[in-house]
Parts: C-alpha cells; structure tokens; sequence
C-alpha cells in the first residue's frame, strides 16, 4: 500500500531559521507524527552551489552548519529508504554503488551488472578511508589491508570493493 511507504518532509526554510536550528512547532510535528524531516534553505543552497569547495566549507563554519542542507536531505533520504553505498575502484576511476542495508556481496555485484551476483567468486574489501590513508589499492595491498570476503558478507558502507567473477 502507498500508505505504508516510508516518508520524509522537506522544509524550505530562510537562512535564519536554519541558523538557529528550526524543528516544526507542535502543531506541525503532530501532523509529521514519526515521519523523517529535514529544513533545507533553498537560497542558501543555491549560494553553496556557486562556490569553491574551500568557500562551502568557510561558509558554513561561519553559519556554524556542520554540513550543507543539501547533505543532510541526502543522508536522511539514505535512512528513510534503507540504502547504502559502496566504492568499485580502477585504474581509470572510481565509482559509487546504491544498494539495500544489510546486502550480502554477491547482491552488490549486481548493483554493478546482474552477472556479477551469478558469477561471483569473492571481493577484496578495504574502507574506503583506509584506502585513503593507504595512498592507493596497491599500497594497501602491500600493507596487508585488503580483506577477501566471500558471497555471505554483510557489506558495510563505505567499503570499496573489487569483484572476482
């Protein structure tokens, strides 16, 4: 049924209100009961858009917002639906997978085509921040923090992967 499909309000609020950290007053939060909501200032996701990297950064310290609203809608979005994401990784790029919480790796393989889950063999697995910290796939092989995870495990998110089929 339509009725039991997760929802989540969005509430475009003035550059004020997402200062001073606005939650929906009484009356409105009956009506949102225990749905997930988020208050995005579309203006002031439209100044974010035409700056630097450093500039979103210095620009919302100085607002003292952690993240940008755009951020948030998107992480809440991630929980409200129960998804994830993983990494695949290359010479030639790097990419980001969507799949349900809690998917096995076999099931990730599909996210990328569906003879990855009929011919999977294992992945080797690191987090992505290890990765990082590592500098590059060969370095933290080298280091011995690659793991090799067969078709039961549980991938995490953040975890960058690479199929063998």
């Amino acid at each position: 049924l339509l009725t039991e499909k997760p929802v989540l309000y969005v509430f475009n609020a003035s550059e004020k209100q997402i200062r001073h950290d606005w939650k929906p007053d009484s009356a409105l939060g009956s009506m949102i009961g225990t749905a997930q909501w988020v208050a995005v200032s579309a203006k002031l996701e439209s100044e974010l858009s035409e700056l630097s990297a450093q500039e979103k950064k210095e620009f919302l310290a100085e607002l003292n917002l952690p993240q940008s609203g755009l951020n948030r809608l998107i992480q809440i979005g991630y929980e409200t639906l129960n998804l994830m994401t993983f990494f695949t990784t290359g010479q030639d790029e790097t990419r980001a997978w969507t799949i349900p919480t809690g998917s096995q790796a076999s099931r990730a393989g599909r996210a990328i085509h569906s003879d990855f889950e009929e011919k999977f063999i294992r992945a080797d697995v690191i987090h992505w921040q290890k990765l990082a910290e590592a500098g590059s796939w060969t370095a933290a092989r080298e280091r011995g923090l690659l793991r090799t995870e067969g078709k039961t495990y549980i991938v995490q998110d953040g975890d960058v992967m690479e199929f063998k089929i």
